[in-house]
């Protein structure tokens, strides 16, 4: 026989394990180069590097 519920839930009790459902920050690091703002295991978007080494050019502004 399948799983089926015996009875409907009431919403209050979908509602209190949705409350877990909350957007966070992006986890931010410093740039160990050009001290800037990035997120962590990616390349640099303001200098391009990538555990010090140039990965991609960057244009200048």
């Amino acid at each position: 026989m399948p799983a089926v519920p015996k009875r409907k839930l009431s919403k209050a009790r979908g509602r209190k394990r949705h409350s877990h459902w909350k957007l966070e920050a992006p986890r931010l690091v410093t740039c160990p180069d050009c001290d800037a703002a990035m997120l962590p295991h990616q390349v640099c978007p303001s200098c391009g590097k990538y555990r010090g080494v140039q990965v991609i050019e960057v244009k200048e502004k």
